[in-house]
């Protein structure tokens, strides 16, 4: 990669960076978050059992929400750092280069899509089937 493709995608990966800082705290500390009032403690429960079981399904979409927004941290960290080390642009698997179309929807992807297939097949591979309906 040149050294200004390299600078554009450190400034839109610093951008994603402060994008997934900012919905972390909000999730946390800020305006959007869920306080769960917990049914079993005294006194931190409501009349209706409706309204505890919305709070408490709030509170588990919002735990997912943060989990993910940590996840995706931890992808566009990875890819500053390899920005640093100088194989960013490159799968850490098959060390070929990342299409730079797939970078540009995906600046923290770290694998080439071929390798990036066989790890979603091994990560489906783990999972146990689904229950017939």
């Amino acid at each position: 990669m040149t050294p200004e493709a390299l600078q554009h995608a450190r400034e839109r990966l610093e951008g994603m960076r402060a994008e997934q800082e900012a919905i972390i705290a909000d999730m946390t500390t800020g305006e959007e978050q869920v306080i769960p009032s917990d049914p079993h403690h005294a006194g931190d429960f409501s009349d209706d059992s409706a309204d505890d079981a919305d709070a408490m399904s709030d509170a588990e979409t919002n735990m997912a929400l943060v989990e993910n927004a940590r996840e995706i941290l931890d992808q566009i960290t990875t890819a500053l750092a390899r920005i640093d080390a100088g194989t960013y642009g490159l799968c850490a698997i098959c060390g070929k280069p990342i299409d730079e179309r797939r970078l540009a929807v995906l600046p923290y992807a770290q694998y080439c899509l071929d390798d990036q297939r066989k790890q979603e097949e091994l990560a489906g591979a783990t999972t146990p089937p689904a229950p017939p309906v």
